[in-house]
């Protein structure tokens, strides 16, 4: 199902070169399942036109307060009263200023004081210079003490050729923030410990003993508990996806690494989700040159030493975290997984097929516990890591 489905957004333009996204946005919103609605100040129809958005949504936009197609002349009540969000992207300066201040004296700005209960989330967009000025700094800070979600700004190259903080943030990460803004906040205020990725083991400068986890399915959990109103932070391996939202990243490179950073943060975690493939061996004598290959010697000897076993020491710890493990089995699933679950000494653990699930964008998850096996349907790792995260809120500890 899509991740909007059902929802009524309103979606809101001010001034400002950034209302081009806005154009895309929409387009990702109803992509999403969503119905939008568009509402647009006068300066933002200097910079696109109506026509645009009322030709891609299928639907009026709304521009004047007066409007008579509003059979009561209150286009803001209605709006208001029948949106699940309303979200204004681009967001200029000094409509920051008219939120802050409770100002109505256009349509957009009457709406947002007439919503009552309904979520506003903004993404501003401005030079800067005008981001950082205190004046919008402070009004920043008023609009979040009263609830408004600010999106971004991001940092990076503007229009008017200058560089820095205030750029609007992309159209797909607005989508995905208001997407992880509707998600139940199951997990509010717990901390959550999590491992993702490989583990590359050193041979020499050059080589390296990994394998082939993408490390997708614990940077979706990362993001899924994030989400979920978690304090997340994730120790990860070496992968070169983006770190999640609001998670903190831990990066490391062998198993003994990742070992140290989860052992000296597991005692303050509540939950430790252990979704790493950590190579089970070592590699006992890295050379520390480059090992040369000729055509009269015969292949180095590599020697192993058995790695430290990560969730094994977390589940043993006194008064430790609520332990989750992953199994990534190539047969005999059911079977590997819960003896896997008996011998680590954990009350959970999720597996599936390695052969399917590495590198792959969906997966296919079965939850074990000690009562029996929950699987869920194959599906894309994020939706996959919002269930699991989900069925692990409803199964803590009281």
């Amino acid at each position: 199902m899509p991740e909007l489905s059902g929802k009524h957004i309103v979606l809101g333009l001010t001034g400002g070169i950034a209302c081009y996204k806005a154009a895309e946005l929409l387009r990702r919103l109803q992509d999403a399942g969503a119905t939008v609605d568009v509402v647009m100040t006068e300066a933002a129809t200097g910079f696109i036109t109506a026509a645009t958005f009322q030709a891609l949504s299928g639907r009026p936009v709304w521009a004047d307060t007066w409007d008579a197609r509003a059979p009561n002349r209150m286009a803001h009540i209605n709006l208001a009263r029948t949106a699940d969000a309303i979200l204004i992207a681009p967001t200029s300066t000094d409509f920051m200023a008219k939120l802050a201040h409770g100002m109505a004296d256009d349509l957009l700005s009457t709406l947002c004081v007439a919503r009552g209960a309904v979520p506003l989330l903004i993404a501003p967009a401005m030079n800067h210079e005008m981001w950082t000025h205190p004046a919008t700094q402070r009004n920043a800070r008023q609009l979040r003490q009263d609830g408004i979600t600010l999106i971004g700004p991001a940092e990076g190259y503007q229009a008017c050729g200058e560089t820095g903080s205030g750029r609007m943030m992309e159209a797909a990460q607005i989508l995905q923030a208001l997407v992880a803004f509707f998600q139940p906040k199951v997990l509010a205020g717990k901390r959550v410990l999590l491992t993702a990725g490989p583990t590359s083991e050193i041979i020499d400068p050059v080589r390296v003993l990994t394998n082939r986890s993408s490390g997708r399915m614990g940077y979706a959990l990362a993001q899924a508990a994030a989400e979920a109103g978690a304090q997340v932070t994730l120790v990860s391996g070496p992968t070169a996806l983006p770190c999640p939202d609001d998670v903190t990243r831990i990066s490391v490179t062998q198993a003994r690494e990742m070992h140290a950073e989860t052992l000296a943060r597991a005692p303050n975690t509540e939950i430790f989700i252990a979704v790493a493939a950590v190579a089970d061996w070592g590699i006992a004598n890295p050379s520390a040159q480059k090992l040369k290959k000729h055509d009269d010697d015969a292949p180095p000897v590599i020697q192993f030493v058995p790695n430290p076993d990560i969730l094994a020491d977390v589940a043993a710890l006194p008064a430790g975290p609520w332990c989750v493990g992953f199994a990534a089995e190539t047969e005999h699933l059911h079977e590997h997984a819960q003896a896997k679950r008996q011998r680590k000494g954990i009350p959970v653990i999720v597996g599936n097929l390695a052969q399917q699930a590495m590198e792959a964008a969906d997966t296919e998850l079965i939850i074990f516990d000690q009562h029996g096996a929950y699987p869920l349907p194959r599906q894309d790792k994020l939706q996959a890591a919002r269930q699991l995260i989900s069925w692990i809120a409803a199964h803590l500890p009281a």
